[in-house]
Parts: structure tokens; C-alpha cells; sequence
């Protein structure tokens, strides 16, 4: 995806150079390259210019990110616009917000090679939005196939880079909403690490010894029948996460073929990204987006 931004140079930053200005704005090395290498990438008052040369107040500085390859093994999928747009939540220049129905996969994979989230957006931005520019698939909060809800997607490489850092930073906070069996405590946080299980390619297991550092905070929002409906938030982002912890402490999700094949209420695990909180990765702006759970999560009538 192309993107253009425009800088008017303050009297604070004059004196930098121009490779010192973008890097204190969030532009990384490889973005820099990037530039160096595209013609008129970067143009200061009009001219071609270069990231050692330094800045003078009131200098207009125009950087051209420019995109011609596409992202490897994304097949465009047709979708029409009706159907991509049911689950668009929010979308500008730089990010795109999805509400993932469940059982869709975000990434192409073995048996998974063109019906994916990553397919149709291809198909969306080049069909669909007739954009003549290459388009990486570029998603910032990956969900498993069959949890539900709020996905963030970067439209272009300097959206991505400010919003890793932000990651890196843990300054995006993910609340996903859960179903579990049993009734847990009111509230509670599980600190247990987590490797991926010896002999399998996709199961994950608690392993004091190998396991990475794994925090995950919960809520009690109600509970009816011997089930719990959570709101949890993740300190830390590891595989199956979720769906690890709260099965190691004795409360794990229904419809969960993993780690809990009970499908008497739900067919699928019953997990669901509910709120994403995030700066906006250009404007800085605090953005919160927030998504019920669908239908099949209300198998009781929950109160939150």
C-alpha cells in the first residue's frame, strides 16, 4: 500500500538530519533503506533529497513509502463488498479493524490456502478498492481460527512499525471475553509459563523448565449452570494462551478441540477478542474499539 506524509520542519528539529528527524518519528532502519531506494522517496522543498542532509525551520519534507510487491502465498479470494464490509469496524489510511467471525482463518496455512482472512483482504484492496500498489498482510493481534472478534491490521509499513512498538511496549491492551466451565474466583491472574507440547506441531502445555513467561488477567462477569463468563486481558501475547491457563487452573473452555472437546453448548472454543486500546500509530490518538460476542456465545443468558 502507497502512503504519503508531509512534515513541516519546527524550529525544535531544525539542525537534525533527515535520517535523525524520521527515526525520531518511528521510522525504522529497514524503512530508511526502504527509502534510500525509491525514487523521490524522500523530497525536501520540492528536490530529491537525502537522510544526511540537516533540516532548517519551516523546510516542507514529503516522504513517499511506496509498495510494489505483495505479499507471497495470498491468493486473492473473491468476497463481495457486502460481505467484507459486515465485518469492518473501523477503517482510515493507515489501519483497517476487522470482526473476525469465528472459524475463519487469519493466515493461509496446510489446508487453509485461500480461504482466509489474509485472501480476502488481498481481494478487498485490489478488486474491491482498485488499489494499484502492493499490498502486505500486515496483522498486528492474530487470533486463532476459531476465536471470534476485533483483529488490527496495518495498511502500510509505517503503520506497522509505530504499532510493533507499541507491542513492544505493551501499549496495545487486548480484552477477549470467555466462557468456562465451573465458577471461578471473582477475579484472579495466572503467572504459569507456557512451551509448545513435545510431539505435537499446534499443543501448547504449562512447563516450568522450557515454558516462555506467561501472564493472564481475569474477571468473573457471571456465571449460570456450572459455567463462568469471563473478561480477561493478557499481560503477554504466547500461542493458546487463554486456552492454556484457564484449563490449567481447572476451568477450560468449552467447544475447545484441543484442550476441551465438550461441544454439548458450542462447537468452537468460546473465546472472543472484545476490545482493542491502542494509540492510532500516525495521529497518536487513543483509540478503544469494542465487539459483542455473537450469537452462539449466548448458549446462557449472560449479564455483563
Amino acid at each position: 500500500m502507497n502512503r504519503i506524509f508531509s512534515y513541516i520542519i519546527s524550529e525544535q528539529e531544525e539542525g537534525l538530519t533527515i535520517g535523525q528527524f524520521l527515526k525520531n518519528k518511528g521510522y525504522s532502519h529497514p524503512m530508511l533503506v526502504h527509502l534510500k531506494k525509491t525514487e523521490r522517496g524522500i523530497v525536501l522543498n520540492g528536490e530529491w533529497s537525502y537522510v544526511y542532509i540537516k533540516l532548517k525551520k519551516g523546510d516542507v519534507l514529503d516522504i513517499s513509502l511506496m509498495e510494489t510487491e505483495s505479499s507471497e502465498n495470498i491468493p486473492l479470494t473473491s468476497i463481495t463488498l457486502d460481505e467484507f464490509m459486515k465485518m469492518v469496524v473501523y477503517e482510515d489510511e493507515d489501519i483497517l479493524i476487522l470482526n473476525k467471525p469465528a472459524g475463519l482463518p487469519v493466515h493461509p496455512s496446510m489446508g487453509h490456502h485461500e480461504d482466509t482472512l489474509a485472501n480476502y483482504c488481498a481481494y478487498y484492496f485490489h478488486e474491491l478498492q482498485k488499489v494499484n500498489s502492493g499490498f502486505i498482510f500486515r496483522c498486528v493481534n492474530r487470533l486463532d481460527r476459531d476465536t471470534s472478534g476485533l483483529v488490527l491490521i496495518a495498511k502500510n509499513m509505517f503503520s506497522s512499525a509505530r504499532l510493533s512498538t507499541q507491542q513492544l511496549n505493551r501499549e496495545i491492551h487486548r480484552t477477549y471475553m470467555a466462557v468456562v466451565t465451573g465458577v471461578t474466583p471473582k477475579s484472579g491472574t495466572i503467572n504459569l509459563p507456557i512451551a509448545r507440547k513435545e510431539a505435537s506441531v499446534i499443543e501448547r502445555c504449562i512447563d516450568m523448565e522450557r515454558g516462555e513467561n506467561a501472564i493472564t488477567h481475569y474477571t468473573r462477569l457471571d456465571s449460570k449452570n456450572d459455567y463462568s463468563l469471563l473478561k480477561i486481558q493478557l499481560e503477554t501475547g504466547r500461542t493458546h494462551q487463554i486456552r492454556v491457563h484457564m484449563k490449567a487452573i481447572g476451568h477450560p473452555l468449552p467447544g475447545d478441540f484441543l484442550y476441551n472437546p465438550e461441544y454439548s453448548h458450542i462447537k468452537r472454543q468460546a473465546l472472543h477478542s472484545y476490545r482493542l486500546e491502542f494509540f492510532h500509530p500516525i495521529t497518536n490518538e487513543a483509540l478503544s474499539f469494542t465487539q459483542n460476542p455473537p450469537e452462539d456465545f449466548f448458549f446462557l443468558p449472560w449479564n455483563f
